[in-house]
């Protein structure tokens, strides 16, 4: 008797293999924009016979619109495909004290929607409500959120938060991910400043990159080869937590050196010098009050001799090669980062361009546009 042998079950799915199919398709019109069938058909290796449902189909989803005729130096001109952006959007969301701004993108990048609100009551009831409300109509084609939160994020968990209430870990990723439905990144604010000015500011020339960001609190976004860099626990850049004084100590979620170089502390000693109220820019206020007030000149040289070993710090360990300047730290005037390139170059082991950061407040949202059309183009899990 002869023993029948079953071929082995192909470890793809029929459904699955028509997804990678699907997405293929989509991928190949993403990048091509627009093209013939014939060109599809060349480009994704796909049978004419397999093409033209999905063809169909994506027609019908809207990823894909029908144009005329191209121009063609042989033969009869082809029936064009044309790749729709709007068939895919994205929503970018920037938690901050007191308020939170949600940007709703297309896959281009291109922004249709923006609106800022006072952050009331819980943080994740607030997303949910929020980014449906944005998107409008256009909810269907939502594909992956993206959240910048002002702490420590890993696995889509916040923590080291204070500024926004979050200082335990809370699965905010997550928890909106199940609610909305669609793969959901959380990252730490300052990443995605380093990720927006990678992709569209100060640092879009360069592989490499450190941006300081000095606001409540100081953190640092790190992009290597190309990538940020996150560390095993998520909390890589928290460089306010550096304890450069052996006798400092942090608390309630703020680190030792934020607690005394930051934009708060800045402020509080101005107004110690010229009192009154708290000045909207800090840093710029001291800029302007050492040029005729000596006390001030002097704790301008203080900050920037901190600053200036926070950054050579952080260049012993990673040597980024370039130093993005962000928040308040922007606001020193042209001969104030001068001085503090002076004393980088001299205590750096590597050289160590120091520059301000260009995107300002957009950088963040730069970042989680980014973010999001990634998430949204693998299918990822909240991270």
């Amino acid at each position: 008797m002869t023993d029948v042998v079953t071929p082995p079950a192909s470890p793809v799915s029929r459904e699955r293999s028509k997804e990678i199919k699907r997405l293929s398709v989509i991928s190949t019109a993403r990048q091509v924009r627009v093209l013939s069938r014939a060109e599809l058909t060349e480009l994704t290796g796909l049978s004419p016979a397999t093409l033209t449902p999905l063809v169909r189909q994506l027609i019908a989803e809207g990823y894909l619109i029908e144009r005329g005729p191209g121009t063609s130096r042989t033969g009869r001109p082809r029936a064009m495909l044309e790749f729709n952006p709007r068939a895919e959007l994205v929503a970018a969301v920037s938690l901050e004290p007191s308020r939170i701004s949600c940007e709703i993108a297309d896959s281009d990048g291109a922004v249709i929607a923006h609106r800022t609100v006072r952050l009331t009551g819980d943080i994740v009831d607030t997303i949910c409500r929020f980014v449906p409300e944005l998107a409008g109509d256009g909810l269907p084609a939502l594909r992956g959120v993206a959240i910048a939160a002002p702490g420590v994020s890993s696995g889509g968990a916040v923590r080291l938060a204070p500024s926004v209430g979050l200082v335990e870990a809370r699965p905010v990723g997550e928890s909106v991910q199940h609610r909305l439905g669609v793969p959901v990144v959380v990252d730490n604010d300052v990443n995605l400043m380093a990720a927006g000015e990678h992709a569209a500011g100060a640092g879009s020339d360069v592989a490499d990159l450190l941006l300081l960001h000095v606001a409540d609190g100081i953190g640092a976004g790190l992009v290597l080869d190309g990538r940020v860099r996150r560390g095993a626990g998520g909390a890589a850049g928290e460089v306010g937590f550096l304890p450069l004084d052996p006798a400092d100590r942090g608390h309630d979620g703020i680190g030792p050196f934020e607690a005394r170089w930051s934009e708060n502390a800045v402020a509080e000693q101005v107004v110690a010098l010229a009192p009154g109220r708290r000045p909207d820019s800090p840093v710029a206020a001291l800029v302007d009050l050492a040029a005729t007030d000596g006390r001030a000149a002097t704790y301008l040289d203080a900050l920037l001799a901190a600053w200036s070993r926070l950054i050579v710090s952080c260049v012993c360990v990673i040597d980024p090669g370039r130093v993005l300047l962000s928040g308040a730290a922007a606001q020193l005037d042209d001969a104030a980062v001068g001085r503090l390139q002076e004393l980088v170059t001299a205590a750096a082991p590597s050289a160590t361009e120091v520059r301000r950061a260009v995107l300002g407040d957009r950088a963040v949202l730069h970042g989680a546009i980014s973010y999001a059309l990634s998430a949204a183009a693998a299918g990822s899990p909240s991270t």
